[in-house]
Formats: structure tokens, sequence, C-alpha cells
């Protein structure tokens, strides 16, 4: 083997520790120590279970007789058999297959065909969850969980804010995800594909001067493209990103959305999003935003890919918000292969936040590797608000997209 192999083989082996997300995984220790995201509150009907998948282990979430959400291992202890298949009772869950009962901590109660009268010494898991805004969290690592801190978003939480969620089950490895979230150049080219929408006009086609600041919560990013056209994205480590995007309408106020990358496992990524329209926002937008997620905010472009890759098209014209903004993501970062090889790409000076999100990984990787704490990372004192003053037109040119990008 060459020396540049050796080089090239190194460098795969150190991005690996980003990719990953299994229990034993440097990646997956690093991860289990914050409340995830894991499913819609929506999706878990009263008495009823479902299977979860997160940080690659298959999991049960079931929600019991008085409301409440528990969630344990994805199979039984006896023949390992799917457990979301089986029945709720009470606020316990039995196996389809010989009738084990589990409670909310994972122990075992009953074993109705066994004629002794003791419980197995093995468990399966059990987790705490926790329902907020529409999401279902869940803490995954040892000990007590963590104060439920990160996950807040005060903004959604002030008096008359309108709030709707999303959730897209993507067929790539989460960490792509967090890197585009750090990429503020990729807006001034990927959403002016298929079709320019709101958000690709509010951004313009410039390219933008940046600078990123670590936080107490994770990485501010500021993209300047003129005076009157300043983002800020507000990211929360380890995998949650604040940005704003116009409204509906011109007529509508601007929305934060707050979006959340889950590694179910190094293949697979399920984003979690909570879209906030705030309190000032008039009678008619707050019905034009109940209408517009109603009708198109299950919108998952995984579910196109097909169609997406071989046309570059966007068949729904009358959904240049959610749908739009999703699918030119996912030709993007999709397109880089379900886990994209690192150690072969050339960065540039446009990458700063690519670089500095890679090292703050790295220094908490090698943390965890050395048995030491890593860093107590907080939310900020203040919530944040995003400036909105992007137009429609800078510079007093209209944005448009380049030829070959602007398919309609």
């Amino acid at each position: 083997m060459s020396a540049m192999d050796k080089h090239r083989e190194e460098r795969a082996r150190q991005f690996r520790r980003l990719t990953e997300c299994g229990p034993d995984s440097d990646m997956g220790k690093l991860l289990r120590k914050f409340w995830q995201p894991i499913e819609l509150s929506e999706n878990v009907e009263l008495d009823s279970a479902i299977p979860v998948k997160a940080l690659g282990e298959e999991l049960t979430l079931y929600r019991g007789a008085s409301g409440k959400l528990h969630l344990v291992g994805g199979r039984c202890a006896h023949r390992r058999t799917l457990l979301h298949t089986g029945w709720v009772v009470g606020e316990e869950i039995r196996c389809i297959y010989h009738g084990w009962q589990f409670d909310a901590t994972g122990a075992c109660v009953n074993r109705p065909a066994e004629k002794d009268t003791g419980m197995p010494r093995t468990k399966i898991p059990g987790y705490p969850v926790r329902e907020y805004q529409g999401l279902v969290f869940a803490y995954l690592g040892e000990g007590e969980a963590p104060e439920f801190d990160l996950p807040r978003k005060p903004l959604t939480e002030r008096e008359g804010v309108v709030i709707a969620n999303g959730m897209e089950r993507w067929d790539n490895n989460w960490f792509q995800q967090v890197e585009n979230s750090m990429d503020a150049v990729h807006v001034s080219f990927v959403h002016m594909a298929l079709t320019v929408g709101p958000f690709g006009k509010a951004v313009t086609t410039s390219i933008p001067e940046l600078s990123y600041e670590e936080t107490s919560a994770g990485i501010r990013q500021t993209a300047r493209r003129s005076e009157n056209n300043v983002r800020q994205s507000d990211w929360t480590f380890p995998n949650n990103n604040h940005i704003t995007v116009p409204g509906l309408t011109p007529e509508d106020p601007w929305l934060d959305v707050f979006v959340w990358m889950l590694p179910n496992d190094e293949l697979n990524t399920t984003r979690f999003m909570i879209y906030s329209l705030p309190p000032e926002a008039s009678e008619a937008s707050k019905m034009r935003f109940r209408s517009y997620f109603a009708k198109y905010g299950k919108y998952d472009p995984a579910a196109h890919h097909d169609e997406l890759f071989r046309s570059r098209v966007w068949k729904n014209p009358e959904d240049t918000f959610v749908g739009l903004t999703a699918a030119q993501d996912y030709l993007s970062i999709r397109g880089q292969e379900r886990i994209t090889k690192r150690e072969d790409e050339m960065l540039g000076r446009s990458d700063a936040g690519i670089v500095m999100l890679r090292r703050i990984f790295f220094r908490e990787l090698d943390l965890i590797r050395e048995g030491q704490e890593v860093k107590q990372w907080k939310s900020l004192e203040q919530p944040v608000v995003l400036p909105t003053q992007p137009g429609a037109e800078e510079e007093g040119e209209s944005v448009k997209a380049p030829t070959s990008m602007a398919q309609t």
C-alpha cells in the first residue's frame, strides 16, 4: 500500500467516528448523553404500541391506559419477537408470542405459561420519555436523565404561538444532514434548484461572507450577503438547528424552524421539525398556516427518491415551502451517497463551518474515548431571535435560478 493510500485509509477511519451511532461507538456514547427526539406524539394512540429505531437500537414505544408514554426494548426477552405486535395492558406491554408481560422499566412482571412464580433476572431496556411540542423525546443513556434543557425552544412556548410538526425518514447517514446545517453557502445554489420558492428568493444567489462562534449551546452561524441580507442560524449540540424562513405569503410573518437529525442507524436518519408561527401573526396567517400543514406537512422527499433524481422537476407547484425545501436538500445531501466518502473530498475556505463542526465533535469524541467529561452544553440564557430582514430582491436584481438549475 502506498503512502497516499495509507493516508486515505487513516482519514476514512477517522471520519467513521463521525458517522457511527451504536452503543459501543464513541459517537453512540456521546449522543446517548442527550435527550433525542424519537417520534411524533400524534403517531402513538392510546393503548397502542409502535416500533422505533434510534441510535441503532430497536425499541417499543407505547401509550398506556393513563395516556402516558413508555419506552422499552424492541424485543421480548423470551424468544426475541417484536414487542409492538403484542398488547398494551394498563401501563404494561404483553408479548404476542407467549404472553410475557413487561412494565415501563423493562422488568418482566408476568409469565403466564410458566408454572413457577418467579421472574427471570434478565430484563429488557426501559428508558425515560417526555412529550414536548408534539415530539416525543427519550434519554437512551446510562444513569439519571439530564435536565430537559437543550431540547426546549422558548420561542415556541410563548402565548399565542401556533406550531406544526414534521417528520421525514431519509436514507442516508445523519452526520451529512448535521454538516448541511453548517453550510450557509449551499442555500445560494441548492435552493435555486427545481424551482425558486420564498426561501430561495429571500436568500438570493449571492455568496455570503461567513463567521462562526461556539456558544454554550452549540454554534452561531452568520452569513452576510449584503447589509440588508444577513442570515443567522443557531445550532444546538449535538443535532438541532434553528433557522428562520419566510412565511407562506408576503403578508405572513417569518417562521422559526427547529430541525433535529436522529440517527436511526448508520444508513438512515429521521428529521424532526417544529415550525413556529409567532404570536403577532394575524388570524388569516394562522388559518393559512394550519391549512397548509394539514395539506402538505407530511411530504417526505425520500419517498420520491427515484422521481427527484430522475426528472429533477418539482411537480407540486402549490407547495413551494416545506416540500420544495426538503426536496432540494435531499437531492444534494442524498446525492453524496448514503455515507459520503469524506476522505475523498476537497474543502475550501467556504467550508469553515464544516471544519469547525468536525473539530468540536472530534474534541468531544476524544474526551469520550479517554473517559473524561465532555463539555457541559447548556441552553443560552436568552432565546435567540434570528434576523428576518432579507427580501425577495437584493440590490435591484430579481432572484431567479440559473437556467441549468431551474426546472418547472
